[in-house]
């Protein structure tokens, strides 16, 4: 098997021809005999024993050809890219059969798209801004308030009403013209009084009741409310199982022993000293991001179409498998986003063009920057996947080979040479926050998006088309 040309006839197109040699093709023809033989009945013999000239002369010369070359395709076209020194981006098309007969072997074209040769223009120097890392009083309060919420006691309530805040457990069915309605039950459910986690008006209704009280609550859903209850008056009978309310720690002495800390001070001093640290890594993230944009902005040639929207298909096939893993079908999140399929997979296309270019890009830093795989690389990415899923790395060495380390650890590598190389502009304001006017950037953003968001659960209000 070889390559016998390679043509470019379009932008990152090339036209191959590739033989198989005769003595290739019988081979492979005896293997195909071997392989249907049993399936074949041919009268005078028993099943699966009929001699393959027999079996040709009653079904024809060819009979065997084309699984034959189905079986011999894969090689010769994998041979053919490496002889071409290509690397195909998409499945080949375009097939033509030319030759094939026991005295020739067989003779081919197919059509490949091929990885484009891109230029690189800035790489070195990009500019990204940071804002000041310290952590804000805002910060420290809600993180205080965070670990004060996990110290909580709950505590029964029996001597008064319900009021806001208290947590009550209750039974409750729901009536619309005095018959019940699909989602409208519930028995024990716990509802924490002003969380707005009901609709309007049924919160309010609770309390000012004690346990054990059966009551009803007048109420309307909201137009807005999915179909049919939008808009619709409806009747809740209500009864208060239990009462309950969150004792809270007081912020203390006490409270910063309970978490390990001499003091309050001491206490507030460490949650600064955190906060900041998470701040700084969530800056130099963000930076990388910019960085890593402006980066993409900077490839230059044509990129097969093909590449963004197989892309952009894996992307998709996984999201909606992660989907699926938390109970949730791609349709139904699309439904809760207020979003249309078609709305999403543009996105997705989006959010592929973006990777594709970078990782063009990164793939061109390496080979301009000369960076190479070392041994040590191969090591650390072997224990990093030994870690991830908690094997031995002798195990992971055993499923994947440094070639398939290879790519990953070059990018890698790429990625950080480019952001070790960038220009950082730091922007202050009161909280240390970015104001927006000072933020700069070299070169435009490359054609990126955000990742979708995982959708919140429908629960108690569901809205007509969006959150």
């Amino acid at each position: 098997m070889s390559l016998q040309s390679s043509e470019q006839v379009e932008t990152n197109v090339k036209l191959l021809e590739i033989a198989v040699d005769a003595e290739t093709f019988k081979a492979e023809l005896v293997k195909t005999y071997a392989k249907k033989k049993k399936q074949i009945t041919v009268p005078g013999f028993r099943k699966g024993k009929a001699p393959m000239h027999i079996i040709e002369r009653i079904y024809g010369a060819n009979f065997f050809f084309e699984d034959a070359l189905e079986a011999l395709y894969p090689q010769a076209v994998s041979g053919a890219y490496e002889e071409a020194g290509i690397e195909a981006v998409d499945a080949p098309f375009d097939f033509e059969l030319k030759e094939m007969s026991r005295e020739q072997g067989i003779l081919f074209t197919i059509k490949v798209t091929v990885k484009p040769e891109i230029e690189l223009g800035s790489y070195k120097g990009l500019a990204g801004h940071k804002h000041a890392a310290e952590a804000t009083q805002e910060q420290i309060n809600a993180e205080i308030e965070s670990r004060r919420e996990k110290n909580v006691r709950i505590v029964s309530v029996d001597d008064r009403p319900a009021q806001t805040d208290d947590i009550a457990v209750i039974d409750y069915e729901g009536f619309v013209d005095g018959v019940p309605f699909e989602g409208g039950k519930a028995e024990k459910h716990s509802l924490t009084l002003g969380s707005g986690s009901f609709i309007p008006g049924f919160e309010e209704g609770v309390e000012g009741h004690s346990v054990g009280e059966e009551f009803d609550i007048d109420v309307t859903f909201p137009e807005d409310y999915s179909e049919p209850m939008a808009g619709k008056k409806a009747v809740f009978h209500v009864k208060i199982n239990e009462l309950k309310w969150k004792d809270y720690p007081a912020l203390d002495d006490e409270f910063a022993k309970d978490l390990g800390c001499d003091t309050f001070e001491e206490l507030k001093s460490q949650i600064e000293k955190e906060i900041t640290l998470r701040n700084e890594e969530h800056q130099q993230e963000h930076f990388e991001e910019q960085i890593m944009t402006a980066l993409a902005a900077e490839v230059q040639g044509e990129i097969p179409p093909v590449m963004f929207e197989n892309e952009a298909k894996e992307n998709k096939e996984r999201f909606s498998e992660r989907l699926s893993s938390q109970g949730m079908k791609l349709d139904m999140y699309l439904m809760y986003l207020g979003k249309t399929p078609e709305e999403f997979d543009a996105e997705m296309l989006e959010q592929a063009t973006g990777r594709v270019r970078l990782r063009l890009a990164l793939e061109k830093v390496a080979e301009l920057e000369h960076i190479e795989a070392l041994e040590e690389d191969y090591e650390a990415s072997y224990a990093e996947i030994a870690a991830m899923y908690s094997m031995e790395v002798d195990k992971i060495k055993a499923i994947l080979t440094k070639e398939q380390l290879e790519k990953d650890i070059l990018l890698k590598k790429a990625r950080k040479f480019v952001v070790d190389h960038a220009v950082v502009e730091t922007q202050h304001d009161a909280h240390g926050q970015a104001d927006g006017k000072k933020e700069k950037a070299k070169k435009k953003a490359a054609d990126t998006a955000d990742k979708p968001k995982t959708a919140k659960s429908g629960a108690a209000r569901k809205p007509k088309e969006a959150d």
